[in-house]
């Protein structure tokens, strides 16, 4: 199993954790996003993905992209450590909470929305970085509100074990804080996020611990 990966990148931070927590091992493959003119725009990666997006899961030639695609991919072929409820219901739960991230948040303040807002538009780092806070602080707002005052809501995101919902918060919460968005609006987030972080398979999937962190 290969994954192509960048450090950063809060899309394969996901799939490092969904494969952490399942104890698959996989060969680490670099693609710096910023090197090169960005290597994931290069000819030989854009054969495996069109779109030039990481990360990439290579498993025996069968080629899958999109982190939530991949997740849920390692979740049926390795139902062992489920990340998703056993009940419907559950599951449309974490599947919200979920995409309320990858979906609301995510797409507004990916490295190719930030370089046009800069490059294209010719705006200020000061602000591009208000951009970039503005919309993950209201839509970290939104998860807080899904999972406060929750009976479901347990340690994690969804009772006592880590699953989806949590595979996807993590990173955005690392990124929230390398731009230095305000969290102090976010207590029942951040208590999940320190609770994640205790535990090795979120800890040793963190940016700063892969192969090609700088």
């Amino acid at each position: 199993m290969k994954l192509y990966s960048y450090f950063r990148s809060s899309a394969s931070f996901r799939v490092r954790i969904a494969l952490a927590l399942k104890g698959l091992a996989y060969d680490y493959l670099a693609v710096h996003l910023l090197k090169d003119g960005g290597q994931q725009l290069a000819a030989e990666f854009k054969s495996l993905n069109s779109a030039g997006l990481v990360p990439v899961l290579d498993e025996d030639g069968a080629i899958l992209t999109q982190s939530l695609a991949i997740i849920e991919y390692l979740d049926e072929t390795r139902p062992q450590v489920p990340l998703l409820p056993s009940d419907a219901a559950g599951r449309a739960r974490v599947r919200a909470i979920a995409l309320a991230i990858a979906c609301e948040i995510h797409p507004l303040n990916n490295l190719r929305v930030l370089n046009y807002l800069s490059k294209t538009l010719g705006i200020s780092d000061e602000q591009k970085n208000a951009w970039y806070c503005h919309w993950v602080e209201t839509g970290l707002a939104t998860v807080e509100s899904m999972l406060s005052d929750n009976v479901l809501t347990g340690t994690y995101c969804h009772g006592e074990s880590p699953g989806l919902a949590d595979i996807c918060l993590i990173p955005q919460i690392f990124n929230a804080q390398r731009f230095k968005a305000k969290l102090d609006h976010v207590p029942t987030v951040m208590r999940i996020h320190e609770a994640c972080m205790r535990l090795p398979a979120f800890a040793d999937s963190a940016p700063l611990n892969q192969p090609d962190a700088e």
